[in-house]
């Protein structure tokens, strides 16, 4: 993991699969700066993440498959941009075998709805 102490950081996919290669958990985190975690994200076989305590957003890499988030389920490819509010159930499914995506969860516990 690399954290960001006022300069400017770039963390590759190549980095993050080598992160990734021998672990046992389907995540690598890679970035820190204040509230932004930013992780690499490649289950295997299925999606058995919980609903997390923070927002979240996802940046495709590649692969594609079905994203179910709370009520709505749809399609996802390499480019799209998935956001998470905190506390929602939400997982990957029919992923492709080398699905890859960037997560990223900021701001406060309870997610920026929180704050309303």
């Amino acid at each position: 993991m690399r954290q960001v102490t006022g300069g400017r950081y770039r963390v590759t996919v190549g980095e993050a699969e080598d992160a990734l290669t021998g672990s046992s958990l389907p995540f690598a985190e890679m970035l820190k700066h204040g509230s932004l975690v930013v992780e690499a994200y490649t289950p295997k076989g299925a999606d058995l993440q919980e609903p997390h305590t923070r927002d979240e957003i996802y940046v495709v890499v590649r692969g594609e498959g079905w994203f179910v988030n709370g009520d709505d389920r749809h399609r996802f490819g390499p480019g799209d941009v998935l956001f998470v509010p905190a506390g929602v159930v939400h997982r990957f499914e029919q992923f492709d075998e080398d699905f890859f995506t960037w997560v990223m969860f900021y701001g406060p516990e309870g997610g920026e709805a929180s704050r309303d």
